[in-house]
């Protein structure tokens, strides 16, 4: 069955405006249409913020709760280079908050290690996180595929997005971005793809076309970038990240592949053609994937979810490192 909606593409191409409905390898429904700048989601907390069990679905125009990781499309015109970024972090902020991939409908949660929650540290002359961060949809790093760039395999989340536009964005937003090139963590043994993109909306946004407009018009950003993620995890005693391609950010027209890649393995994993491991893909869109969903199936997830009102909240650290040689 054919799907009209926004949902999976393998063509990167198609007539700007038009409705298509194209059926994907291995049975995969698909679509997508001409998105508007506003936004087509909305998002519900449940629970105290800054709390362990703090939880931000998500819902589409309908008023339909969806997951941001599988139902929400990676592309939003087939003909430019414009992807949909979910937002998980505002620049300037410390807390670490992540689609939780291992849960139904993966809403956005905060980020715990040993009970307790994570927060980022302030890195001199650094405050939290030096971008917006976040991921793209309908991505997913596969843990055992072995990248032949980098001969790591994946880290098993949707790749990572470094937004470096003007505004503060907020968690939850779904933006549009221009894909302006990556940076390739080598974190544990495991590639973790840094995407370097921009909102659309941003009023520069026309100026930056590839990796060295960056240079060019966001003097020093790459290099602090580099540095960020070399040291972030320095202060909780762990050592230096490393980079594939010694610290070298790649090109526009590399980190595309790279997407390009990442999305033949969701859709993979959403067809259950491999072993996700814990991976959790439940969806509501993706009409012909064995892990779809109803809307009610949906909403009974999400009302499952046990949220206490008095849970305690943690807030940041306002610790400076100063890591500088």
């Amino acid at each position: 069955m054919l799907a009209l909606l926004p949902l999976l593409r393998t063509s990167w191409g198609r007539r700007a405006g038009s409705l298509v409905a194209v059926r994907l390898p291995g049975g995969v429904s698909a679509g997508d249409g001409l998105w508007r700048a506003m936004s087509l989601y909305r998002t519900e907390g449940r629970g105290q913020p800054h709390s362990p069990g703090y939880r931000l679905f998500f819902k589409n125009e309908a008023g339909h709760y969806i997951s941001p990781f599988h139902d929400i499309p990676l592309k939003v015109d087939s003909i430019e280079n414009l992807f949909n970024m979910v937002v998980e972090i505002p620049r300037w902020t410390n807390a670490k908050m992540e689609i939780a991939t291992k849960e139904p409908l993966n809403p956005i949660k905060p980020d715990i290690k040993d009970g307790k929650l994570r927060y980022v540290a302030n890195i001199f002359p650094h405050k939290g996180y030096i971008w917006n961060y976040g991921a793209l949809p309908q991505t997913w790093e596969d843990p055992r595929r072995k990248d032949k760039s980098t001969d790591c395999c994946g880290d098993d989340d949707p790749i990572d997005v470094c937004e470096i536009g003007s505004k503060v964005l907020s968690s939850g937003e779904v933006i549009r971005v221009k894909i302006l090139g990556v940076l390739a963590l080598i974190d544990q043994g495991e590639t973790d793809w840094k995407l370097i993109a921009i909102s659309v909306n941003d009023p520069e946004a026309s100026k930056f076309h590839d990796i060295d407009d960056v240079k060019k018009y966001k003097p020093g950003y790459l290099e602090a970038t580099l540095n960020w993620f070399r040291l972030y995890k320095v202060p909780d005693g762990k050592p230096e990240n490393q980079f594939a391609f010694n610290g070298e950010f790649k090109s526009k027209a590399f980190a595309l592949e790279v997407i390009k890649s990442t999305h033949e393995c969701w859709k993979a994993l959403l067809m259950k053609k491999c072993d996700g491991g814990a991976i959790n893909c439940t969806n509501v869109q993706v009409c012909d994937s064995p892990f779809h969903c109803t809307q009610e199936e949906a909403r009974s997830l999400v009302e499952s979810v046990s949220c206490s009102p008095n849970e305690e909240s943690n807030e940041e650290d306002q610790v400076w490192h100063f890591l500088g040689k």
